[in-house]
């Protein structure tokens, strides 16, 4: 059998008993694979990365290194949750990495979605060879690849950007969820302890919200996404749709409109909800949210987060849109 080949008898992850067989089974192998040498990890605080942290720390313990890059464009409160669950609640060896301004200083002027993407990537790679090189005695390399990522691509997975490490570092790859789907991931997530918003978090685009702030990334459009997602997410877990609707986000795009507050004219951007339900991603049909829920969320939204001054409600399906904007 080919190693990256998922067996036709392997049977799917779908009980605490399964994911628990399956820990006990990884964490002999990566013993045995890695030895008493050091691996690094980049640790996004998603679904992947995080179960491949849990359970190389439950393999080797202090001999992971994880490298935990905040380039400014994840989600309200994601760089907190992963400090405090992996260093403080798991005794990680978490090295937490502020770029920031590094990548926002990169970002600006560039309005092309695929251009974005591409000098997301690319600076990452840099800050994540910088950060390689500062340490010794590291050997491995590991990767949150899923099964999804070898039928796709080959088994290198973008966002997490090793097939673009310089090969003069020579790590040996080390991926003990590869032949998993996302489901059985959450599962063995669940059993490892890792917590449901961590481990049940929605798909969030490898770009962050570099995608969601339309166009050209500005500091202030940047943080009206983060703050109006926050509320969102929010209100939509107060009112049962958590769980419920595949994924939601708003998006902010590059233009503003006339509006008043206060008695005042203002010159604001708008605030764009969107939330869809799919089974695998190729078509999408919008979610029927209640429009009392809208009102109180663009009471919120236009209250609480500063230059919005409009919010609306995306009612396309998947054809024609795709799912996120850009």
């Amino acid at each position: 059998m080919q190693e990256n080949v998922r067996p036709e008898s392997m049977e799917r992850i779908t009980t605490p008993e399964l994911a628990n067989a399956f820990i006990d089974e990884q964490v002999a192998a990566l013993q045995a694979q890695i030895g008493d040498k050091n691996v690094l990890l980049a640790l996004s605080g998603g679904v992947d990365s995080s179960v491949v942290a849990a359970l190389l720390i439950k393999a080797i313990g202090k001999q992971l290194v994880c490298v935990h890059v905040n380039h400014g464009l994840l989600r309200k409160g994601e760089p907190e949750q992963v400090i405090e669950v992996f260093r403080n609640q798991m005794d990680a060896n978490l090295v937490y990495v502020d770029a920031v301004d590094r990548f926002l200083d990169k970002l600006a002027g560039v309005a092309e979605p695929e251009n974005k993407r591409k000098t997301i990537g690319a600076e990452f790679i840099r800050v994540f060879e910088e950060e390689a090189r500062k340490l010794d005695g590291i050997e491995f390399l590991a990767q949150g690849t899923i099964y999804p990522d070898i039928l796709e691509s080959d088994g290198v997975k973008a966002h997490h950007n090793v097939g673009g490490l310089p090969e003069d570092l020579q790590f040996e790859l080390v991926e003990p969820v590869k032949l998993l789907f996302k489901d059985e991931v959450r599962v063995v997530g669940k059993a490892l302890g890792l917590p449901d918003n961590m481990v049940f978090r929605q798909p969030f685009p490898g770009p962050g919200l570099g995608v969601r702030c339309l166009g050209a990334i500005t500091r202030d459009r940047l943080e009206a996404v983060r703050e109006s997602d926050a509320i969102l997410r929010e209100e939509f877990a107060k009112n049962g749709l958590e769980g419920k609707v595949w994924q939601y986000f708003t998006v902010v795009p590059d233009f503003k409109s006339v509006g008043v507050k206060d008695g005042k004219r203002t010159f604001a951007y708008p605030v764009i909800i969107r939330a869809v339900n799919t089974k695998d991603a190729m078509t999408a049909t919008v979610e029927n949210v209640p429009f009392e829920l809208l009102q109180h969320i663009t009471k919120r939204i236009t209250t609480e987060v500063e230059n919005v001054n409009r919010v609306l409600y995306d009612l396309t399906p998947k054809a024609p849109a795709t799912i996120e904007w850009e």
